[in-house]
């Protein structure tokens, strides 16, 4: 375990709503490097720099050195329900440095696949919240894998934790100090919802008869995971379609649609038709929302450096039927309508609702949320940095170490920083060669590589 360099304080946090919202788990991410001559390589992933420098990032991060505990809470006379905060208790972070014989052209193109998941530490959660750390770091001679428990950061936290670790690690000065107060995001006194949050609808979430698990690092079991590239002339083509008017509705209004609307609509439409959903099904997109990024959303503003957890849920459902037949356009407007919503009054509207949830747990997404006809998409575009340098020069990749659940999808930038975005997805081994398929298909170029 790696501690902090000084005493920090000893308290307990207060965790937000939003940060309860997830069950036991480590998100993993992985960063891989390459040695050039340039490079001291005596230094090259010196475990004993890196620690050094850990346990000085750790001081003003404090919190990701400690535990969780549960703690009961009495609200809306419902009775108690269970509730986590963390123990700032210095009692440290894993760091495991471990011995490979890899190189990094044994990766492939980096598809987050059960053995790149292999690159980040796993822990035990069957012990209990208090019994891990909330942040798991391995390092193996071309990559350094993080597992962040998803109580206590989200993505731009993480890449914030990352960013000021490698500064640090150079002998620099961090530029953004954490901001640790997550009261901020406290629900109104007394809550007070005032939508219909369909995303935190239990139909949406739960299937009662389902007992499957994540399957991830079960190798007989796991879904197929590919990585696809998309070329910015292929997003460009891509819009395009999007902006063609859906002939069957003449009433539909045509909005202008970002690259990552109309990628989303796209991987909607062609996992619904490799999936072959069922025609008369309601399919439901799961598309997370931060709500530091805009200003028509928090206000007043989340504080730059917030260190914790922004992101709201949010649902595009159509009928699968719709979504195979009728034009990119269509799955578009429905990803804009559901996007739109998401305003300063409907988040603190979300903050109450859950808030005022008599059981949290039945509306955590698992491996059933993203099921035939369903899916989930996450974009990291606006989070990853190529500039981020421990000392051995830029890395060459970084991305999500694994794929917990099939049905799953994620959306990052490419290392070229020329415009072309990867696509990590998880899907049935019998869907994903239909997938691939009509992924490129109608896009004028052939599949594209790394």
């Amino acid at each position: 375990m790696v501690k902090p360099s000084e005493n920090t304080p000893r308290r307990r946090l207060w965790l937000s709503v939003l940060d309860q919202m997830n069950n036991p788990s480590h998100n993993p991410v992985i960063y891989f490097f390459r040695s050039s001559p340039s490079n001291n390589n005596n230094n090259f992933f010196d475990a004993n720099i890196l620690k050094h420098s850990l346990s000085k990032v750790l001081v003003p991060f404090y919190p990701i050195a400690g535990r969780l505990r549960p703690v009961q809470v009495h609200g809306g006379g419902r009775g108690p329900h269970p509730r986590t905060e963390i123990d700032c208790n210095e009692e440290g972070v894993l760091f495991v440095t471990a011995e490979t014989t890899a190189v990094i052209d044994d990766f492939g193109d980096f598809a987050p696949t059960p053995q790149l998941r292999r690159l980040t530490p796993t822990v035990d959660y069957s012990l209990g919240i208090s019994s891990y750390p909330l942040l798991l770091i391995q390092c193996g001679g071309v990559s350094i894998g993080f597992g962040f428990d998803h109580h206590t950061v989200d993505g731009p936290s993480c890449f914030h934790f990352i960013e000021s670790w490698s500064r640090i690690t150079r002998g620099l000065k961090m530029t953004i100090l954490p901001f640790l107060d997550r009261t901020l995001l406290k629900p109104r006194n007394p809550p007070n919802p005032t939508f219909n949050h369909i995303e935190y609808h239990n139909n949406n979430h739960q299937d009662k008869n389902s007992t499957t698990t994540d399957t991830s690092n079960n190798l007989s079991n796991a879904p197929k995971v590919s990585t696809l590239k998309i070329t910015k002339e292929q997003l460009n083509t891509l819009k395009a379609k999007a902006e063609e008017k859906d002939s069957t509705n003449n009433n539909m209004m045509m909005i202008k649609a970002s690259s990552y609307v109309t990628l989303s609509a796209h991987i909607w439409k062609c996992v619904c038709l490799a999936r072959d959903s069922d025609n008369n099904k309601i399919s439901t997109l799961f598309l997370p929302v931060n709500g530091r990024f805009s200003r028509r959303l928090l206000q007043p503003k989340i504080p730059v450096g917030y260190f914790g957890k922004v992101i709201f849920a949010t649902v595009a459902m159509a009928k699968v039927s719709d979504l195979k037949t009728k034009p990119l356009s269509y799955a578009v407007n429905c990803i804009n309508g559901s996007v739109k919503r998401m305003d300063n009054d409907y988040l603190l509207s979300s903050i109450d609702y859950l808030e005022l949830h008599p059981n949290l747990s039945s509306i955590r997404r698992g491996a059933q949320t993203y099921r035939n006809p369903n899916l989930g998409i996450t974009s990291w575009v606006r989070l990853i940095n190529y500039e981020v340098d421990f000392g051995w020069g830029q890395p060459i990749y970084i991305g999500p170490g694994g794929i917990m659940y099939e049905g799953k999808s994620y959306v990052i930038p490419c290392p070229t920083n020329d415009g072309s975005l990867l696509v990590g997805i998880a899907l049935q081994p019998q869907h994903m060669k239909m997938f691939e398929k009509l992924f490129y298909q109608n896009l004028n170029i052939i599949r594209s590589t790394l």
